[in-house]
């Protein structure tokens, strides 16, 4: 692992992965739909991560659908022995780009072989099943049906881990009584903290707690406080916010996706960032009502 990137590591099910690690949500076309604009930049965005020491990537098939998995196994296929590829299976894509729930044990089934061909894989090392929900904030219900299906294609050996997105603690829980989970995938960050406790839970099981949307749901206020702070700091929001989710506990990995060379090399360099006592308590009063 390179030391360009050293954001400490943490164990993602059997593997030791850098903390920092890459979102490839947005190597698609707009909306997450599609081609990029730019194939060639997208692959050397890859490559490039990968050469800062990032060695944890999140993509699922249905982001394009299936392009963004092609592009990975385009720009680092065959892949390093400590990259490890976490996908997500759960929903379809439509032919207006609309999310559709895809949660039957066939939906799931074929989701699973999608991903292994598209990336060019024997054994898929994580799957999250993404719960819809609200779409971007979990819904309570019985996960026992779909969850039990990848169960099934793990003891197959088709998948070496699950995980779990967009998820409740209830959720979690019923998905242990299953299978372990070495992961959980949830919309939180600095503003957006109701799963402080689960995050708690989970570090004390030695489970992973993996946030997106680092600078989602906050209001203009707060968006306007986060930034003084950045400036002041020297850097910008998305770097601090980062930051921040580092420091918030060691079981948090983090997956900021960009299409773009510079913006990945901001991302990286929040690890870098150390927040004192006094710039941790003005970044807490900002999700503070």
């Amino acid at each position: 692992m390179s030391s360009r990137v050293n954001a400490g590591t943490f164990i993602l099910g059997d593997r030791v992965v850098n903390r920092m690690g890459y979102g490839a949500m947005q190597l698609a076309g707009p909306g997450v739909f599609g081609p990029p604009r730019d194939r060639k930049a997208a692959v050397a965005v890859l490559r490039a991560a990968v050469e800062a020491g990032v060695n944890h990537i999140d993509t699922s098939d249905f982001y394009g659908p299936h392009i963004t998995n092609q592009i990975i196994r385009e720009a680092l296929h065959p892949y390093g022995d400590d990259l490890v590829i976490v996908t997500k299976v759960g929903a379809l894509r439509g032919e207006d780009a609309s999310w559709k729930p895809a949660q039957s044990a066939e939906d799931l089934t074929r989701a699973v072989h999608d991903n292994l061909r598209n990336l060019g894989l024997e054994r898929l090392d994580v799957v999250n099943l993404r719960l819809m929900g609200d779409i971007h904030a979990p819904k309570e219900g019985s996960l026992a049906e779909p969850f039990s299906a990848l169960a099934v294609l793990r003891e197959q050996g088709l998948i070496r881990h699950l995980g779990l997105s967009n998820a409740t603690a209830a959720q979690v829980a019923e998905a242990q009584t299953i299978a372990p989970v070495v992961c959980v995938q949830n919309h939180y960050n600095l503003v957006h903290r109701k799963d402080d406790e689960l995050i708690g839970v989970l570090a004390a099981q030695d489970i992973a707690y993996v946030p997106f949307f680092p600078l989602g749901g906050f209001s203009p206020i707060q968006s306007d406080a986060l930034s003084k702070i950045a400036a002041d700091f020297g850097s910008t929001p998305l770097q601090v916010a980062l930051a921040w989710l580092l420091a918030r506990s060691s079981n948090v990995l983090l997956i900021p996706g960009t299409s773009n060379p510079l913006h990945l090399a901001e991302n990286l360099a929040a690890a870098t960032l150390e927040l004192s006592a006094d710039v941790q308590a003005r970044l807490d009063a900002i999700a503070t009502p």
